[in-house]
């Protein structure tokens, strides 16, 4: 048996940018991927804080450094640029996995700025 665990997040970053004609995704600063170990591709959820919008796409790598978070395609509908989202990661997981494996955590700032790494907030 498997079961789907939260991998990683980054915790209330920024909404820079909006790109309808795009696509599809969100653009994520490759600095803050390499913080919450996020792999181009792979699928996220986002929780828009301002307005409760959840939806899932997939990464695409920003520029390090420019702090960008831009979603992309149809998910530019879903959040305005200033928003506040959460980027949330699952992985498959099993029992033994699941009672020892520890999420990482990105908390950054209004500038999508890294303040921490930590394990697990609830």
């Amino acid at each position: 048996m498997t079961f789907e665990m939260l991998y990683s997040k980054i915790h209330r970053a920024v909404v820079s940018d909006a790109n309808l004609n795009y696509v599809g995704s969100i653009t994520i600063d490759v600095e803050l991927m390499d913080a919450a170990k996020l792999r181009i591709g792979q699928k996220v959820e986002i929780v828009n804080i301002n307005n409760g919008e959840r939806f899932s796409t997939y990464v695409i790598e920003g520029k390090r450094g420019k702090k960008e978070v831009c979603l992309n395609g149809a998910a530019a509908r879903k959040a305005e640029i200033g928003d506040k989202i959460i980027i949330i990661a699952y992985a498959s997981m099993d029992e033994k996995e699941a009672e020892s494996f520890k999420p990482y955590v990105v908390l950054v700032d209004e500038e999508n700025e890294i303040k921490e790494i930590r394990d697990f907030i609830g």
